[in-house]
């Protein structure tokens, strides 16, 4: 796959992720994902991407279950 920042050839890899949200940040070290060695940059395939919401939408729920307790 060819990067589209730099054109170079991208690889196969593991890759961080970290997403920040209102009042807590997700980080993972080591996902899968394309990765420019030239540049650093990274795409995620479809599927690490739907999987990434998905957890992120189960964290928005259960940290508001969280937030309301606290009242």
């Amino acid at each position: 796959m060819e990067c589209l920042s730099c054109r170079g050839q991208m690889r196969w890899e593991k890759a961080p992720f970290r997403a920040d949200r209102q009042g807590y940040s997700v980080s993972w070290d080591s996902l899968p994902a394309w990765v420019c060695p030239q540049c650093g940059e990274v795409l995620f395939e479809v599927r690490e991407v739907d999987l990434i919401q998905e957890a992120l939408t189960v964290l928005e729920r259960e940290t508001g279950i969280l937030l309301v307790g606290k009242n």
